[in-house]
């Protein structure tokens, strides 16, 4: 037996009662799951009855375990029955567990808010539609050279813009030498901002075997505080300079690149093609970001806070990747930036607050439209998955069901065909990318006194929803 009633506009009362019979095999089961752990004198372990059990230390010995057994299952069949969509986890009271009585418990917990949709087939949009030029095309191969350049030793030549100096250096203030300002074969890339300002610069115009005295000032904001604003003078040794040397871009140059192509034109070609995939790509995810925006200001829900936290836990998770790749973690990014982590989530908190009410739109619209995956799309999806691989489908399926990915590639299709469904009926209209661009910093400039909420729903175009999961991936 079950009754509900809501106590907050997410958040429920569920009140749940196992029938007697229920909860006395439970106290079975869990009398023989633990019988083996009771030591009792007389009785061989193992073999101790149950009433023995009961009468030496009480019924409650056995409520425990018979509790993770009826709990679980019970609460599963009355969300399901009550057709009730939780979104955090449950939080139990038990009112009573007593051996020959109905087990009665007591669960709050929040659950999906309802959605009250405005229009959301049919919306207009602009589309400012790119094209992949002879420049672009360029501009790619001449990145591909520069990523296939080496270091070469410059004998006689100045040290110039770029180039790669090997150095040792001594730096002091007031003559007197400090921590860390000493090195040896040191490799620094002029132009590469990492020494203190002014440093790089200096050496510009110096050979090999050159001495340099060079003089900075330390910025007021430097991280040691006790070199802040102090004017160093540093002895720098030349002792190597290096430059890049790039490949020549022909057709050579492509066969030691690839072996799918042997001349540099049928290379431009096939990178030509590769640019205007991927402009389209961008371009298909930033019209779907752009309708779902939409949909999602037009619809009235209150987002409950565990799915903003949700969200922001996935943007920070996204962000730690990056910075790992980078040789950072989150945490240390964290300890550097003004405000730590708590300030980052602070100012990610309403773009979270912007995707979790989109995806509630999303959710709301799969529900309205009664929007299904089914079996054959789940499989072609599973095919997908295992091509190239020696897999056996059946197995892998199982194991994909097992934990829990068949519900996941279940969602992710739905929500593929709610944006489908919406781009399909969306009014696109094609504009010139300038006009786009000068609209969009008319209307930030329209909202620059505004509700700070209301502009940045309104101004914050370039900060675009990747909501919906890819499930291309």
């Amino acid at each position: 037996m079950y009754k509900w009633e809501k106590i907050d506009n997410n958040k429920v009362l569920l009140e749940i009662e196992v029938p007697a019979a229920e909860v006395n095999e439970a106290l079975d089961k869990a009398y023989r799951k633990t019988v083996h752990t009771f030591d009792v004198p007389g009785f061989r372990k193992g073999k101790v009855p149950r009433m023995v059990l009961e009468r030496r230390f009480g019924p409650e010995i056995f409520y425990s375990d018979a509790l993770e057994i009826l709990v679980d299952p019970a609460y599963s069949k009355a969300v399901k029955e009550c057709e009730l969509e939780p979104i955090d986890r449950p939080e139990m009271e038990l009112v009573q567990m007593e051996k020959n009585k109905p087990l009665i418990f007591k669960i709050t917990v929040d659950v999906k808010p309802e959605v009250e949709l405005g229009e959301y087939k049919g919306v207009t949009v602009k589309q400012a539609k790119g094209e992949i030029t002879e420049e672009d095309v360029d501009y790619y191969l001449d990145s591909l050279l520069k990523q296939h350049g080496r270091l070469v030793v410059v004998e006689e030549g100045e040290l110039q813009d770029e180039d790669t100096a090997i150095i040792d250096f001594k730096g002091s203030i007031n003559g007197e030498p400090f921590e860390g300002g000493e090195a040896e074969n040191h490799s620094l890339q002029i132009g590469s901002g990492t020494f203190i300002p002014g440093f790089e610069e200096q050496l510009i115009g110096a050979r090999k075997g050159e001495q340099k005295e060079i003089k900075v000032t330390f910025p007021e904001d430097y991280t040691d505080q006790k070199l802040a604003g102090k004017e160093a003078v540093f002895n720098v040794e030349i002792k190597e300079v290096k430059r890049t040397q790039y490949p020549e871009l022909n057709d050579d140059f492509v066969q030691e690149l690839t072996e799918e192509f042997s001349t540099l034109e049928e290379f431009r070609e096939d990178v030509e093609n590769k640019l205007k995939e991927n402009l389209y790509d961008r371009e298909k995810m930033a019209l779907e970001s752009e309708i779902i925006e939409k949909v999602a200001e037009e619809a009235k829900v209150e987002v409950p806070e565990v799915l903003i936290e949700r969200e922001l836990d996935s943007m920070l998770g996204e962000l730690d990747y990056y910075l790992r790749m980078q040789g950072l973690s989150l945490e240390q990014y964290g300890n550097i930036v003004e405000g730590g982590l708590e300030k980052l989530k602070e100012e990610r908190k309403e773009e979270a607050t912007k995707r979790a009410k989109a995806n509630l739109a999303l959710d709301a619209i799969i529900k309205k439209e009664a929007i299904e995956a089914s079996p054959e799309e789940i499989d072609e999806k599973i095919t997908e998955i295992i091509k190239g691989q020696d897999a056996d489908f059946a197995e892998v399926k199982e194991q994909f069901k097992m934990q829990g990915r068949l519900d996941i590639m279940e969602h992710e299709i739905r929500y593929r065909k709610a944006i489908d469904m919406l781009v399909e009926n969306a009014n696109i209209v094609e504009v010139e990318e300038a006009d786009l661009e000068e609209e969009k910093s008319a209307v930030e400039a329209d909202t620059e006194g505004d509700d700070p909420d209301t502009a940045a729903i309104q101004g914050q175009k370039e900060n675009k929803i990747n909501l919906a999961p890819d499930i291309d991936k």
